[in-house]
């Protein structure tokens, strides 16, 4: 890999906007076309009026620019939070109702987000099994396709009321017996594009694969005349952004307690979850290998999401697929973040109209792509390569959030990974604390961990390493750990990446006696020698 610890940084501020306006504006305006389509299918498939993603993209873009602890994640609706924020209006009640209702425990968990940081929990990614959290992620992507499959094919949404992911699945051939053949048409070519794209070769592929199916399904439906022949749930529908503008927020859900207190700590840990992994990911595509402030980043997304619900828009993360965007076109700073909500702005203001020439069957295309990459089977074939228990963990993940919801699905793997974190002899202390004791000899750090390196203790042992100043030699001992689970080694597999670009080494050690329990270089490890 090419060392970039040589290149200039890029300023920041003002000075950055002066010296980064042309990368960061282009950047932005690649994000602006990739984004509008997928923040308008996101509200649509979250239950919330379309106009709403952008509202939230363009609030994650115009005011969190300014607060963000990242450089180069855009902030706006996701894909991964459809599930809860649907669920949300479904349970209090549906309709607009429920939208209203689902926008108060939003508010809470804004401001719950921002506790997390200013409380410094940027930490909070490591305290979960990263098989669960993928099994999470699996799942999303399950109910994602299963709910847009009926969109895809233009049914009457009346078909699919009241049906979840399993019954939706179920009836697909229900649905493809109803299909409208017109829409379906439109809806079919975009999905066509949306998988083939990546396999494009030359400069087009540098042409966003949502701005291609816009540019072919718009048309399509012109010619179709779908404003005259076609049920009004065909096209997309946004109306005025200003008459939209307003406090849309009800705290009245707090009469149904329990299920605004599930809902506040579904958004604040979900979205707060996927975040700060997204921030993990972007940082290590940084070519200036920056460090984000992961802290700040949650108070930001957290002010973001508090002025988003109060005005009726969806929660917002660092959303992945458009943060890998910026990065690829080349953007420098977070004015690349701002100019993908300003032309998001500008765009609705000036050029509404065209919005509501988009049909559903082709921004569902592109829900069914976020779905696919999700629960793609090669997920499946990765984790099964790093341990069999591992995807155990994830397949429970995925059954329990499934059948029931996305906090029981995530508790229910991390239960299974506890029980086999005891099964392998780690005592209940020590799933808790590990005894970490750090020395200073000759230039080099070295930090003995005892008893056992898992998820829930890792905290602990993160917080020792964080510690340890750069640009010296760091041994980690692990010869007293009766087991070393995969979260850990992957963990310290991060650690051992960034600490070598602060200009430091990193050796892990005391491993010899520990059997991996699969052939993946990051598998859990059981001591052998302590069984």
């Amino acid at each position: 890999m090419k060392n970039n610890s040589k290149l200039t940084l890029p300023k920041d501020g003002i000075e950055g906007l002066k010296e980064n306006f042309s990368t960061d504006a282009v950047s932005g305006f690649i994000v602006f076309l990739l984004a509008l389509p997928l923040s308008l299918g996101i509200a649509k498939a979250s239950d919330f009026p379309p106009i709403m993603g952008l509202v939230t993209a363009i609030i994650g873009g115009i005011v969190v620019s300014f607060f963000m602890g990242s450089k180069l994640t855009i902030k706006g609706p996701a894909a991964g939070l459809i599930v809860i924020v649907a669920g949300a209006v479904a349970e209090f009640g549906g309709g607009e109702t429920g939208w209203h209702l689902a926008l108060g425990a939003m508010v809470v968990a804004g401001l719950v987000q921002i506790l997390f940081g200013v409380f410094k929990l940027g930490k909070l990614a490591d305290f979960f099994p990263l098989s669960a959290i993928h099994g999470m992620l699996a799942a999303i992507g399950l109910i994602i396709i299963a709910k847009q499959i009926p969109v895809l094919l233009d049914v009457d949404p009346a078909m699919t009321k009241g049906k979840g992911p399993i019954a939706l699945l179920g009836s697909i051939p229900q649905f493809i017996m109803h299909l409208d053949p017109k829409a379906t048409i439109i809806g079919a070519i975009s999905l066509a594009i949306m998988l083939g794209w990546p396999f494009i070769k030359g400069p087009l592929k540098k042409v966003p694969a949502p701005l291609v199916v816009l540019i072919i399904a718009i048309p399509a439906e012109l010619i179709m005349d779908f404003q005259h022949t076609e049920p009004a749930y065909a096209l997309v529908h946004i109306g005025n952004l200003l008459e939209n503008i307003k406090v849309n927020v009800d705290f009245g859900g707090v009469a149904q307690i329990g299920v605004f207190i599930k809902y506040v700590i579904m958004f604040a840990l979900v979205g707060s979850l996927e975040s700060l992994l997204t921030v993990k990911a972007i940082d290590m595509l940084d070519p200036y290998r920056r460090k984000s402030d992961t802290n700040r980043d949650l108070i930001a997304v957290g002010i973001g999401n508090t002025i988003s619900a109060v005005l009726g828009g969806l929660p917002m993360i660092s959303e992945v697929a458009r943060s890998s965007s910026n990065v690829n076109n080349g953007a420098k700073t977070r004015w690349a973040n701002f100019f993908h909500g300003f032309f998001i702005l500008a765009f609705v203001l000036l050029a509404s109209h065209l919005i509501e020439l988009i049909p559903n069957t082709a921004l569902a295309a592109m829900l069914i792509t976020v779905g696919i990459k999700l629960a793609h089977p090669r997920e499946f074939i990765h984790t099964f390569k790093i341990g069999r228990e591992q995807l155990g963990i994830f397949l429970v993940t995925i059954f329990f959030t499934l059948f029931e919801d996305l906090l029981v699905g995530i508790a229910a793997g991390m239960l299974l990974k506890i029980i086999i974190h005891m099964y392998h002899g780690a005592s209940v202390t020590a799933l808790f604390k590990a005894p970490v004791v750090v020395s200073f000899t000759d230039d080099t750090y070295l930090v003995e961990i005892d008893r056992a390196a898992i998820f829930t203790n890792y905290l602990g042992i993160k917080s020792k390493l964080e510690a340890i100043p750069p640009g010296f030699k760091v041994i980690v001992d692990l010869k007293g750990t009766k087991l070393v689970d995969h979260s850990v080694m992957e963990n310290l597999h991060h650690f051992e990446h960034d600490y070598t670009q602060s200009g430091g080494t990193v050796q892990l050690i005391g491993l010899d006696n520990h059997v991996p329990v699969s052939e993946h270089r990051l598998a859990a490890r059981v001591n052998s020698a302590l069984a």
